[in-house]
């Protein structure tokens, strides 16, 4: 065999290296900490990220497929990866405090963080449809057992098991798509496919049409779209908190990496054919997600029909087929990372011991007994409502914008119309916060200040996008998924 043909680069998967090595040392450090001290596993766990950080850093610019052309290093996926870890650095410090008070403080719950993130890095990086199923299988495995962390609850487990199905059965989709995929293009290389596809039609090969479709459905259920969103409020309301935050940006962030590597790269070709599928999904999924939500009494399981929704607006951007469209997923999943930890940020903020405040109404007076996080609160349920100033007015702006330079002009106004159903629901947390007063004392959880830290990153930068969004947008459309 050719090493040097395999073109083998440490470099280039270092910021995965780094975060399955302090993986391994939390785990060995585990072993030996004192059980009252394990909170400071959170504290190696963000160091770990931030030295990943600065090596995904180095990354930028660079563009090559190394290791047999099965991994792909280019400024799409380096924005993936610092997306990523920013969001494991933001939940390990959310989680600071609220672990040790329902009792998964252990140096496991950490480990798999970082795991989930390495998953996370291939889906992004993957040039070859393996690669790419195993980083889905990294994380999906992960997330299985994060879900299930608190098994003295019944609903956390129940929560794993959900999670369980729901990846079985997104796992073997895409699966059997993929094979179906080799079977009609003989490779799996994502630009070999292309070349393939742009050499037939689709309906000149219906074992690559039932193959695109399921490896579809795969994405489906990674990224909760409609209908394929089934028990995903469910494993978000019985997950922990902190475990519920993480999969509500981090899973649904690497699924439409890989996502739209696949489709706008290797079957870009076969576009004006899946473009017609994904307006239909991304319609149902903004529906059902915005118009469900509203009768939602739980804080979790709201957030789980917005993010539903906010899935069906990432898709809109996809259907644009653009670069444009590709530049606001981009920027869309990067301030939906911040806004939404955010919002659980505050929720994980709440409660005493075991018990979590969870009921809309138990917030009814949070703007008298804790201004700050009533604030924090209401600027993430606008920024998640896409009223500007915030970053979530703009990453709407920019996908409703690229909806109707591609000709998408219904499919923009239903997403507008949609987004103007969720102000409903979201303004609805921020009246009863400040304009009902509560019957008893809503229990405050101890001050954590990494959790208050983490609070301030996001509120800062929820802010600072809606502000200052071109310096990033002029680097993101540069950012577009390029072959080496």
């Amino acid at each position: 065999m050719n090493l040097e043909a395999l073109n083998i680069s440490v470099g280039g998967v270092a910021p995965l290296l780094i975060l399955s090595i302090t993986a391994l040392v939390v785990l060995g450090l585990d072993c030996f900490w004192p059980s009252n001290r394990r909170s400071s596993l959170a504290y190696v766990t963000v160091a770990g990220c931030l030295m990943a950080l600065g090596a995904a850093w180095r990354l930028w610019g660079t563009q090559e497929a190394i290791f047999g052309r099965m991994v792909v290093v280019d400024n799409y996926s380096t924005l993936f990866t610092i997306i990523f870890i920013v969001g494991t650095i933001l939940t390990t410090l959310l989680s600071v405090g609220f672990a040790a008070r329902m009792g998964f403080d252990i140096g496991e719950y950490y480990a798999l963080l970082l795991f989930t993130t390495v998953g996370m890095i291939m889906m992004a990086q993957g040039l070859n449809l393996i690669t790419i199923f195993l980083g889905l299988e990294i994380l999906s495995i992960s997330l299985y057992i994060l879900a299930g962390m608190q098994r003295q609850r019944f609903a956390s487990i129940e929560a794993s098991l959900k999670y369980f199905l729901l990846g079985a059965f997104s796992s073997a989709f895409f699966l059997y798509g993929v094979a179906l995929t080799y079977g009609a293009t003989s490779s799996l290389d994502l630009e070999e496919i292309a070349r393939a596809v742009g050499q037939a039609s689709l309906t000149s090969k219906p074992l690559l049409l039932i193959g695109v479709g399921l490896m579809l459905i795969g994405f489906g259920f990674k990224v909760a779209t409609v209908p394929f969103h089934v028990w995903t409020p469910d494993v978000y309301e019985g997950a922990p908190t902190s475990v519920a935050a993480f999969m509500s940006v981090g899973a649904k962030a690497a699924g439409f990496a890989a996502f739209v590597r696949v489709f706008s790269l290797s079957l870009q070709p076969l576009a004006p054919d899946w473009t017609q599928l994904l307006w239909v999904i991304a319609v149902a999924t903004m529906v059902v997600g915005n118009v469900v939500a509203i009768a939602q009494s739980n804080i979790k399981r709201l957030l789980a029909y917005s993010s539903i929704a906010h899935a069906g607006y990432v898709v809109v951007a996809m259907v644009a087929s653009s670069a444009m469209g590709t530049s606001s997923v981009l920027f869309y999943l990067l301030v939906y990372t911040f806004m939404n930890l955010g919002a659980f940020g505050v929720v994980l903020a709440l409660g005493h011991q075991e018990e979590e405040v969870l009921l809309i109404d138990d917030f009814a007076g949070l703007g008298r007994r804790a201004p700050a996080l009533a604030a924090a609160m209401a600027l993430f349920m606008f920024a998640l409502a896409g009223i500007p100033p915030t970053a979530g007015f703009v990453g709407k702006f920019y996908i409703f914008s690229a909806a109707v330079q591609s000709g998408f002009i219904g499919l923009a106004v239903i997403g507008v119309m949609t987004s103007l159903v969720s102000v409903y629901y979201y303004l609805r947390v921020v009246v009863v916060m400040y304009m009902r007063e509560q019957e008893g004392e809503i229990p405050l959880a101890p001050k954590s200040v990494p959790a208050n830290v983490a609070l301030m990153i996001a509120a800062a930068a929820t802010l600072a996008l809606g502000l200052f969004p071109n310096a990033f947008m002029a680097a993101a459309s540069h950012f577009m998924v390029a072959m080496p």
